[in-house]
């Protein structure tokens, strides 16, 4: 199946829900805006990109206080199926009609998968709250929306590895947004859009497929440049510390070096480039 088939059914599973999207999205935009559909691709087909993923050890692994989990972006590497799904959600009209959903106007997709591409995670793997870089990688646009299409079959609940808000800060509860089979969430990123991801306690490995769309004017009118930022949970003050002194560190660098020391190597490198 083309990259352009699989926007068309994923177009058609939008538009259904279209009406039902905007009233999630618009309950929840005074703090982080989201939104989820479930059974968004045919059973048969979400099987298939499932068992197309890489083994972990055939990806990056990043581990470190801030996160612990395997992603790739360099897909020319894996099966072609990856990437045609990644990119059915870079469809102008798919882009355009989460637009609507989310009366964002001037989304843009990412045809270098920065920080985007397929991301595992297995049992105690995690991501801390943290918030995301607030642009693309040379810096010229911002980032504000976060897709992610959950694949893994009989992913259950108990399980973890599940996408957390914190529209209320670090100080109160988190909103959970299961990763459960055949869903694709979708979450605003701007400077106060706090998010993890829960430790995944049980064997199995959860699959997601990753985007991000970004625009020349930044979501919220008060935002500002940001690095990747990470905090601890609730409770953990020593480590909390530790990854607040690490992201002030990387801003100073940031403040010196408009596009950091090094290019993040997490971005998809074409052959014509």
């Amino acid at each position: 199946m083309e990259t352009s088939a699989l926007a068309d059914i994923i177009l058609k599973r939008l538009s259904e829900e279209k009406e039902t999207l905007q009233q999630q999205f618009a309950a929840s935009r005074s703090g982080i805006g989201h939104f989820y559909i479930d059974d968004l691709l045919p059973e048969s087909l979400v099987k298939e990109i499932y068992e197309a993923f890489p083994k972990k050890e055939e990806m990056v692994r990043k581990k470190s206080l801030r996160e612990y989990k395997y992603v790739a972006a360099q897909m020319d590497q894996y099966n072609p199926l990856l990437e045609k799904i990644i990119y059915a959600f870079q469809d102008r009209r798919i882009v355009t009609l989460v637009g609507e959903i989310c009366q964002i106007e001037g989304l843009e997709p990412d045809e270098n998968l920065y920080a985007g591409g397929i991301s595992l995670m297995a049992e105690g793997n995690y991501l801390n709250p943290h918030l995301d870089n607030s642009h693309d990688k040379d810096r010229d646009r911002w980032r504000i929306l976060n897709l992610l299409y959950y694949v893994t079959p009989n992913w259950e609940d108990a399980y973890g590895g599940h996408l957390e808000v914190w529209p209320e800060g670090l100080e109160n509860p988190q909103i959970t947004l299961h990763s459960r089979y055949n869903r694709l969430a979708v979450m605003a990123t701007h400077k106060k859009s706090w998010h993890s991801v829960s430790p995944v306690v049980a064997k199995g490995e959860r699959c997601c497929v990753s985007n991000y769309y970004f625009s020349e004017t930044p979501l919220r009118e008060d935002d500002t440049f940001h690095v990747t930022s990470f905090r601890a949970r609730p409770g953990e003050k020593l480590k909390d510390f530790l990854l607040g002194t690490d992201a002030k560190l990387r801003m100073m660098v940031r403040k010196v070096f408009k596009k950091g020391i090094r290019e993040n190597p997490h971005r998809y490198k074409k052959e014509d480039e």
